[in-house]
């Protein structure tokens, strides 16, 4: 549900300018009942200054004069078209003083039993720098000597929670990679009939089968019709045998 900037300067402008319950302006503002009592009372909030809603163009009188003619009438919020599709960006961790001292040591210890995390993981959970996250995982990092890896979770840098969906998300990006190599890699298997009738026909291309019984029985042919040269010359001479 949206609720309205400066919530409890509204709440606070509310209980003293209108006649609504103590609910109707919790649920708008998004305080409990109670709460609203003891600002009310004077007991809550009492050094801050009021908002005025209707000025600010975040609820209109007419709202207000139905949830006054009904005390469960919910009061809604004015839509404000400028804020609309705004997201708020997150931006780099913020890590106290006090413990960034300690984050060469949370380094060291997610580069040692969490290997899978990508810098880009281990930069986000503790707050730091890829180059430094490189100077750790060579070695080369100024002060290595002393760095003693510990949990970042121990040492406040990150939650459990973060610290296992990185984890999982790491470890579900790591078997879909695997499993794509392994489809990429995988052979087919053939029975030992069908590979030996593969043989067989890689043995002979198909555009020359057929050309065995042509050469052999041209080579045949060739045998029958062909004379020796020499033998030509050692014609039997038929006039000298007559004659002797």
């Amino acid at each position: 549900m949206a609720l309205p900037i400066m919530a409890k300067a509204t709440a606070v402008w509310l209980v003293d300018n209108t006649m609504l319950t103590f609910k109707q302006i919790g649920d708008f503002c998004g305080l409990h009942e109670l709460e609203v009592q003891g600002i009310a009372d004077g007991e809550v909030a009492s050094g801050i200054k009021g908002f005025d809603p209707i000025a600010n163009n975040q609820l209109d009188s007419e709202e207000i004069k139905r949830a006054l003619e009904s005390p469960s009438y919910k009061l809604i919020l004015k839509h404000n078209p400028s804020a609309e599709g705004e997201t708020k960006k997150r931006g780099p961790r913020y890590t106290p003083l006090s413990k960034r001292q300690d984050r060469p040591s949370a380094i060291a210890w997610l580069v040692k039993f969490h290997p899978e995390l990508s810098d880009a993981q281990i930069s986000k959970l503790v707050g730091t720098t890829k180059p430094t996250i490189l100077t750790i995982r060579d070695r080369s990092h100024w002060n290595i000597v002393n760095i003693q890896p510990v949990d970042p979770v121990a040492l406040g840098l990150c939650k459990q929670t973060e610290l296992d969906a990185a984890v999982k998300k790491a470890a579900a990006k790591i078997e879909q990679q695997s499993e794509k190599i392994s489809d990429d890699a995988k052979i087919r298997l053939v029975s030992t009939e069908e590979s030996l009738k593969e043989n067989e026909v890689s043995k002979i291309p198909a555009s020359i089968t057929g050309l065995e019984s042509f050469s052999i029985s041209k080579e045949m042919e060739n045998s029958e019709t062909s004379v020796d040269a020499e033998s030509l010359f050692n014609l039997p001479n038929n006039e000298n045998d007559e004659k002797t």
